[in-house]
């Protein structure tokens, strides 16, 4: 059996784990949340390292792109040096290749993306590719880096302006505490509105869940949210919010969506090569595992 597990600096109320069949391997797959507590992170990768297939990183970004350029957070390259032996991924392979499918599939197989929609992408530089593919679809795009990042409180309107910024700023971003950049622990549970006229002013929010669920405002009536991990409370709350469809890019399994570090080293496990793998890779083994996104009418 093929085991992967992602250690991550998110809630531990977020935890999960499940035994599924893949690409004809039976797997068992779980997430571990440390509450923002790093030390403890390094240290239960350490203890578990040798012993599993693939490690996911949770809660947190090793990379950040800026077009084809990728830069690595300090804080983070750190954590991964604690795994010696166990291949540890970030979900950024899969965000450049499996993402770009999800908005191909959309604009392919459904009208969610018909009519030149506006979409807030909560961070184009985390999710560089699902922003190209958004763009390519012909939907007005609008990145909201600089405001839920870093707090300065200007929206980027296009992708040029999201490479341009996003190679300025990259260098001294990434070392940045990753407290500083991101939610994580408790931080994840909280809901604090910023920026509410570009949710209002979107057809579509774009982008990690937690960056989401901590700033979208309460009233998110008739919205359609393009997303990752999302468990049975957070879809009960997209719902009270009036939200009209839920897209999840990674697959359910038994009732949940995994983050896509969690499903990035679960192909990494199923392929046996004990390393990161190159994009013409995961692209292969996303044609084996047939991976479709799941979407869910909430309204």
């Amino acid at each position: 059996m093929k085991r992967v597990v992602s250690i991550s600096l998110g809630s531990s109320k977020r935890n999960h784990a499940v035994e599924v069949e893949m690409a004809g391997q039976a797997c068992q797959v779980e997430r571990i949340g440390t509450d923002g507590d790093m030390k403890k992170m390094m240290t239960m990768i350490e203890e578990l390292d040798g012993q599993i297939d693939a490690f996911g990183l949770g809660g947190m970004d090793l990379y950040v792109y800026a077009g084809p350029q990728r830069y690595t957070l300090r804080e983070a390259k750190k954590v991964v040096k604690a795994a010696k032996k166990t291949p540890i991924v970030d979900g950024s392979g899969l965000k450049n290749t499996l993402e770009r499918k999800v908005i191909s599939y959309l604009e392919t197989e459904t009208s969610l993306l018909k009519g030149a929609p506006h979409v807030l992408m909560m961070s184009g530089a985390d999710r560089f590719g699902m922003a190209q593919a958004l763009d390519a679809a012909g939907c007005t795009l609008t990145c909201g880096d600089l405001i839920f990042t870093i707090g300065i409180p200007i929206p980027l309107r296009s992708l040029q302006s999201l490479e341009r910024i996003a190679r300025l700023l990259a260098p001294l971003i990434c070392q940045l505490p990753l407290a500083m950049l991101y939610p994580t622990g408790k931080k994840q549970e909280e809901n604090k509105p910023k920026a509410g006229h570009l949710f209002q002013a979107a057809d579509i929010i774009a982008g990690d869940f937690h960056f989401i669920r901590r700033y979208m405002p309460g009233n998110m009536q008739g919205k359609i949210i393009i997303t990752n991990t999302t468990t049975a409370d957070d879809v009960r709350l997209l719902k009270e919010r009036g939200v009209k469809t839920l897209v999840t890019t990674t697959p359910d399994l038994n009732g949940r969506s995994f983050g896509t570090n969690v499903m990035e080293a679960l192909l990494v496990a199923l392929s046996g090569k004990q390393r990161e793998l190159e994009a013409t890779e995961y692209e292969d083994l996303l044609v084996d595992v047939n991976f479709t996104p799941r979407i869910t009418h909430l309204s």
